[in-house]
């Protein structure tokens, strides 16, 4: 059927449910347009999407038919051997009333820039931005005029009817334009040990001069999901960083961002973002996550390799959050 029953959220002060929208049906083919109305589908937040990007995804649970037969060579565990495919991720704003209640699971996601000034290490940030792929989308309607709280809902987006009941402002179309090699997601990274899965997406976010070299400037955001039924926790992390000017890394540290994530059937998923920067254009990280299970036993997850490419550094800077 075309509508599903309709939903609701829980009121703090009165423990009422209140509707909120009816669901839609799930697009299989074609993609979600601006405006489009969701539930995340592993985090549970209201979100709208701003606009599609058309990602490829390197997925090494996926794999290649050898058609030469000859054996992989050892240690050919690189990016070359993985064919991406084009899958489609959306840009989309995050519902701040529902921000507190997705703490557990996820940072609440923002999208951070360069600070245009001298300070190589300045790093601003626009809270609520999320990017989600096309199968973490649950599209509902509603007929609120103004059915997600968000800083930047009414810039961004106007009420229209009949349909679609939101489109992009002059402002957000302007916006994407100028930020676009700094919003722009190419590359999406996926590998799977033991029922635990890990997603890399990659960004750039440009070069700055330090001290009479360049330090060029990422952000990565990863997302674990529990595939299985065994209740895990992270309790590590192993990084490995090769700059393109020879340099090896290697970091070590307990957890993730400050935190040690369990993950189980209830709250299967845990997402973060982070930043890295180099002395040379262009690099590479892999790495593993220590996984801890309730018996106290301990596995490794690997972190699928990533590529750090700064081929958009001939674009003008960021405009970041100005109009």
């Amino acid at each position: 059927t075309s509508m599903w029953p309709v939903f609701g959220r829980n009121r703090p002060e009165g423990k009422v449910l209140e509707t909120v929208g009816v669901f839609e049906a799930l697009k299989q083919h074609g993609k979600y347009e601006t405006g489009q109305l969701f539930l995340h589908s592993v985090f549970g937040y209201r979100g709208i999407v701003l606009f599609p990007w058309h990602a490829r995804i390197y997925d090494r649970d996926i794999i290649p038919p050898i058609s030469d037969g000859k054996p992989e060579p050892p240690g050919s565990h690189g990016s070359k051997e993985v064919k991406g495919r084009t899958h489609t991720y959306y840009q989309v704003l995050i519902d701040t009333r529902d921000c507190p209640h997705i703490s557990q699971r996820s940072q609440t996601e923002a999208v951070t820039f360069l600070a245009n000034h001298d300070d190589s290490r300045a790093l601003y940030a626009i809270p609520g931005l999320d990017y989600v792929s096309h199968e973490d989308i649950l599209p509902y309607n509603s007929t609120e005029q103004v059915p997600i709280q968000h800083e930047l809902f009414e810039r961004f987006l106007m009420f229209t009817t009949p349909a679609p009941p939101f489109s992009a402002r002059d402002t957000l179309k302007a916006w994407q334009e100028k930020n676009h090699p700094w919003l722009e997601l190419s590359d999406v990274h996926r590998e799977t040990t033991e029922n635990i899965r890990v997603t890399v997406i990659p960004f750039y976010m440009g070069m700055r001069d330090a001290q009479n070299s360049h330090v060029y400037w990422w952000r990565y955001c990863i997302r674990l999901e529990n595939m299985g039924s065994e209740v895990v926790q992270l309790r590590e992390r192993h990084w490995r960083i090769f700059s393109l000017s020879g340099t090896l890394e290697t970091v070590r540290g307990r957890g993730v961002v400050g935190r040690e994530p369990v993950l189980s059937k209830e709250q299967p998923a845990f997402q973060y973002s982070s930043h890295v920067s180099l002395q040379a254009p262009s690099g590479h990280m892999w790495g593993t996550f220590r996984i801890e299970r309730t018996d106290g036993s301990h596995f490794d997850v690997r972190i699928p390799p990533f590529s750090l490419e700064s081929n958009k550094d001939d674009k003008a800077p960021p405009a970041g959050y100005t109009f």
